[in-house]
């Protein structure tokens, strides 16, 4: 009689996060495939100790230190380690006890851990994009070294990968990206200049962090996926296309060399990448709801509006222009993104101050690591004081 597969071990860096608590839904479903390793969060600690408490994960990391008694107090009773600060994380990363991680932590904060898995030849299910935008070269290339599998969890990323599962031998002739537009779809700047920030934050589709909810209504979030794609699938900028199809239905196609084009379709519901990746190369059969064709009689595509939503443009120029570039204006777009949440800046303001920092830092044309992380720091502090007080 053959013997069970042991459970996937997992650790999920960025838990309390929407990526974390919907990994954490996929998890709770399927107990006999999966167990909590590791945990992490940035501030929430309340989240993170009843995430502890219901799934006894070997270790959690809080990355605020002032929150580090509160959580190891209440998880004393527990066998769970508690750690605490931004070199826990990597510390954590460097664990032998897991087997995937899914890396979730929002923004730049990501990479550091994100690169110590891959360092450790970890299974790396990637839902943080700036990862590969910021040092996609030193990332992807360390991959290959560590033999550490990258499998994305973003959307139209994991459409793509899904699309390409038995093509190896098949060469790219070009992607098409999605994008559903976001709930300004359709609008000019006339309008855009009195969008406040619970405005930005309803997207019409998908349920997500407010990071990311901006980035989508300004578009800029799709120019990061394009910088992505190319990192992750090996693609020169003029293989990488965006349609906006505001449906979400259709979540990314490849085209291959004989015109054949393959999509990847399914209700925009971020548990499916998510499952899948945890789950790849097999799929698991779970009770979601069904793509039903007669509730989408129509599906529309059309080009994105690069003059209204420059974001867009600013990133397909990062992509283009290699080197540091996309580092620079990834940590600009994440201050300029900040100070909208904090109602400091306008809407249209996030998009002059990502242009203004782009043009203000020093052009690197093969960085290093410690370079991208010094062009990361420049741009912060430039864009930091494009805010006024």
């Amino acid at each position: 009689m053959a013997l069970e597969s042991p459970k996937k071990r997992v650790a999920i860096f960025g838990s309390t996060g929407s990526i974390g608590t919907q990994a954490l839904d996929v998890i709770r479903s399927n107990k006999d495939l999966f167990e909590v390793e590791i945990l992490t969060a940035h501030t929430n600690e309340e989240l993170l100790i009843a995430q502890s408490l219901e799934f006894n994960p070997n270790a959690v990391v809080i990355g605020d230190p002032a929150k580090y008694e509160k959580v190891k107090q209440a998880l004393s009773s527990a066998d769970t380690k508690v750690f605490a600060g931004e070199q826990a994380l990597e510390e954590a990363a460097d664990f032998d006890t897991y087997d995937i991680m899914i890396a979730a932590i929002v923004g730049f904060a990501g990479l550091k851990p994100t690169l110590k898995a891959v360092e450790k030849g970890k299974v790396i299910a990637l839902a943080n994009k700036e990862t590969l935008v910021v040092a996609g070269d030193i990332v992807m290339q360390k991959a290959i070294e560590f033999r550490s599998p990258i499998i994305p969890v973003d959307s139209e990323h994991s459409a793509i990968f899904q699309c390409l599962v038995g093509e190896s031998r098949n060469p790219i002739e070009r992607i098409i990206l999605t994008a559903s537009g976001g709930p300004f779809l359709g609008k000019k700047p006339n309008f855009l200049v009195n969008v406040k920030r619970d405005h930005a934050l309803q997207h019409p589709n998908w349920s997500m962090g407010a990071k990311i909810s901006v980035d989508s209504a300004t578009l800029m979030n799709k120019g990061l996926e394009m910088i992505e794609a190319k990192w992750l699938f090996n693609l020169n900028p003029n293989q990488i296309e965006v349609v906006i199809h505001s449906q979400s239905v259709i979540h990314s196609m490849v085209q291959f060399e004989d015109g054949s084009m393959k999509a990847q379709m399914g209700l925009p519901d971020m548990k499916l990448p998510i499952q899948y990746a945890l789950g790849f190369p097999k799929r698991i059969k779970n009770d979601f709801p069904r793509l039903n064709f007669k509730r989408y009689p129509n599906l529309s595509f059309e080009e994105p509006d690069y003059k209204t939503f420059r974001n867009l443009s600013l990133a397909i120029e990062a992509l283009q222009c290699g080197g540091n570039k996309a580092c620079v204006m990834n940590a600009a777009n994440e201050i300029a993104v900040w100070a909208f949440l904090k109602n400091r800046i306008g809407f249209l303001d996030i998009t002059a101050m990502v242009e203004k920092t782009m043009n203000a830092i020093k052009f690197i044309e093969k960085p290093t690591l410690q370079e991208y992380f010094d062009s990361d720091g420049e741009a912060r502090n430039f864009a930091a004081s494009l805010i006024k007080l």
